[in-house]
């Protein structure tokens, strides 16, 4: 039977591209490379910009930036912001390894499909894309003037994206059992994901989504 969609809210959209921004600039902010720009030989005509707060930095930070939530799935066992995360899910884990038993599991889609991006995830990319449009010139400025003071997803998402709506996904952290909503003060950043042998039926957080 066909799957009914619940498509990303506009929290996860955000949640999720702020998180993969942070994480790529992270991959290039320890670079204390300084760049020189100008030529000739008059050495007032050469300027020297750091990296760290370089337009080359953000271009490349933002260069496909949303193609990166492809690397989602959906991990429908998890509630609220949480049932997108990287790697498989366990329910697709046990399927699999149904399959690898030789046992015939029919999901209504052809085998090399089940890994495919879930139409979700597909619809949070292209939101991340006219998220990104809408929103160029915030993140360049958050990037040039605020970064050392505020973490994108308290700028970008909570007072330009969300302002009054609902922030609740942000607190969503996954602790490897179940969500937990981070405590307001600390920032939710990346999640970090343990993988957990044991499955714990945790309590199910009834998260609204808008």
């Amino acid at each position: 039977g066909s799957q009914e969609i619940d498509e990303p809210t506009s929290c996860e959209v955000c949640k999720y591209f702020a998180t993969e921004f942070q994480s790529r600039l992270d991959e290039t902010g320890r670079s204390k490379e300084v760049i020189r720009t100008g030529h000739g030989l008059d050495p007032k005509k050469k300027k020297k910009i750091t990296y760290h707060t370089s337009e080359l930095r953000l271009v490349e930070a933002m260069d496909g930036i949303c193609d990166k939530i492809l690397e989602y799935n959906m991990h429908k066992e998890r509630t609220g912001s949480l049932r997108f995360a990287k790697g498989q899910s366990e329910t697709m884990e046990t399927l699999h390894g149904l399959v690898n038993k030789g046992v015939k599991v029919d999901l209504g889609i052809p085998y090399d499909m089940w890994d495919e991006p879930s139409a979700e995830v597909t619809i949070m990319k292209s939101q991340c894309e006219l998220m990104l449009e809408k929103h160029e010139e915030d993140i360049e400025d958050w990037y040039f003037n605020m970064q050392a003071e505020n973490t994108l997803i308290n700028h970008l998402c909570k007072n330009l994206v969300l302002k009054s709506n609902n922030q609740e996904c942000l607190a969503e952290e996954w602790t490897g059992k179940e969500t937990k909503y981070a405590k307001e003060d600390t920032e939710a950043d990346a999640p970090t994901r343990k993988k957990s042998k044991k499955k714990k039926k945790g309590k199910k957080g009834e998260t609204k989504t808008e």
